[in-house]
């Protein structure tokens, strides 16, 4: 679909038949929709129905109003195709609506740029297979539709990879306030995230309100019905005089301004955090700190006023560690210029988004809340080459964590007195080495290692391990290494959900 909102202008039977007065309602929306033009794309659309559409024993029973109304203003086709060229000659996009497989037909003839499924068409598989045998972008109003039909004809077309949107819709005309429906906007985009979701409206043609809850719901395509009243033809109660569609526009483009960026974080300005900064609080040192000390947001307290380049409250969570480059005096602020901040929340975004990947890689469910910790043994700047991640799940007299552990880690070589384990191997490949011993494990196998048994791990890919253990105790794990036990970043805590 287009890159701007899409706005179609549906003249459908509105033209009465009269080429003069279908050329000047053209004409007359023409000039409405300029002051728009560079927010919105617009397409003007009509309606097409061969002599098949209706059965041959009904084409003349002009007291079944369908009928009635369809015959007396079809145009010829070469007027058809008059309306069409000026729509083009005006800068819109030329729609139509075909109610019939030969109609598909006669617009691909007359190459009209955009196909429109209107909602009493939207299961009609015989002419769904004409239409998507086409090109061409399409519209799809979905009043009426079930939602098992919706998936349906969504999977039509993304099958056949077709360029389409689908339209919120109400078959009433005009539509009461009261059956608007407009939360089935966010039905349809939570729904089918990656299709284009639009409206196409029936209210009354004064009602300006509900275009701009339909912006505000992430509509991007939008239809509405217009017409020109003269003294000869009358307009029905759910179409729009040019003067209603130019407050119609109007508010639809406030409604855009209003609601601002899509997609991504605003950037605030500058006066925003300017009035914010006279409420942000500081850090303070609680009691001095010599230069060369590693602390924590612990050893500080935050108030107001912050000065000029002090670290603030916002900057202190507890993956911050600080190093003091000089001395810092207690109440004194803590300058940026007098700390090495290492923030620690830089690692877990690195971390968070593989491991999600693993798990549903290889199927496996982890419950919502569970706690995850990454074990950095010899600092977190060597976390790729030492460490894993372990997420525990249970731990009572038994205990069951699974050991998660990227390409290229090891694990260094330990111990427990009171913890027995046996591991299972979920998703990739181990090699374990204990008492003197080297055993390579693939998924679906398993190995138990016993109180007091030295065991260290490797992998050369992604692996996932189930432990099943008694229960785990804090300060059971006794490492060859005694480097291990004196790292002071040897370990982070955080939520995978």
């Amino acid at each position: 679909m287009n890159t701007k909102p899409l706005i179609i202008l549906e003249m459908a039977n509105n033209h009465m038949g009269d080429l003069d007065h279908g050329l000047r309602i053209i004409n007359e929306f023409k000039k409405v929709t300029i002051p728009f033009e560079q927010q919105f794309d617009f397409s003007f659309k009509l309606q097409l129905r061969d002599v098949s559409f209706i059965h041959p024993d009904y084409r003349n029973r002009m007291d079944i109003s369908q009928i009635k109304r369809f015959t007396e203003t079809k145009p010829p086709q070469h007027e058809f195709q008059t309306l069409k060229d000026e729509i083009e000659r005006l800068g819109f996009i030329s729609m139509c609506t075909p109610f019939d497989e030969p109609s598909v037909q006669i617009m691909l003839d007359m190459n009209f740029g955009m196909f429109k499924v209107a909602s009493c068409s939207f299961a009609d598989w015989p002419l769904l297979e004409e239409i998507v045998k086409v090109d061409k972008p399409v519209v799809i109003s979905t009043a009426g539709a079930q939602s098992s039909d919706i998936d349906n004809v969504v999977s039509f077309f993304k099958n056949r990879k077709r360029d389409f949107s689908i339209m919120h819709c109400v078959s009433a005309y005009p539509t009461k306030n009261s059956d608007l429906e407009l939360n089935q906007i966010d039905y349809l985009k939570n729904k089918y995230p990656d299709i284009p979701i639009g409206y196409s409206t029936h209210e009354h043609p004064d009602n300006i309100s509900a275009v701009q809850m339909a912006v505000a719901k992430g509509a991007i395509v939008f239809e509405k019905h217009v017409g020109v009243p003269t003294d000869k033809y009358s307009l029905n109660g759910y179409s729009c005089t040019p003067e209603q569609i130019s407050k119609w526009l109007s508010a639809m483009s406030e409604a855009f301004e209003m609601c601002g960026i899509q997609h991504q974080r605003m950037n605030f300005t500058l006066e925003g955090d300017t009035a914010l900064k006279g409420l942000f609080r500081g850090a303070f040192a609680k009691n001095d700190i010599k230069k060369g000390d590693t602390f924590t947001p612990q050893d500080t307290f935050c108030a107001i006023p912050a000065m000029e380049d002090q670290l603030i409250a916002r900057q202190l969570s507890k993956y911050v560690r600080l190093v003091a480059t000089q001395d810092i005096k207690a109440n004194q602020p803590i300058l940026a210029q007098n700390v090495n901040l290492v923030d620690r929340r830089k690692i877990v975004e690195k971390i968070v988004p593989r491991i999600k990947e693993m798990l549903e890689r290889a199927n496996v469910p982890v419950p919502y809340g569970v706690t995850c910790a990454a074990y950095a043994h010899y600092g977190l700047d060597k976390f790729d080459e030492t460490g894993a991640v372990l997420i525990n799940l249970v731990n009572r007299e038994y205990s069951k964590t699974l050991l998660i552990m990227f390409s290229g880690q090891h694990y260094p070589s330990h111990f427990h007195k009171q913890k027995e384990e046996t591991f299972y191997v979920l998703s990739g490949k181990l090699s374990v080495e204990f008492e003197g011993a080297k055993h390579h494990l693939e998924k679906g196998q398993i190995l138990t290692v016993q109180r007091g048994q030295s065991h260290s791990f490797y992998t050369e890919e992604d692996v996932i391990i189930e432990e099943i253990a008694t229960t785990y105790i804090a300060g059971d794990s006794y490492y060859d290494d005694p480097a291990v036990l004196s790292s002071q970043e040897r370990k982070i805590t955080f939520g995978l959900y």
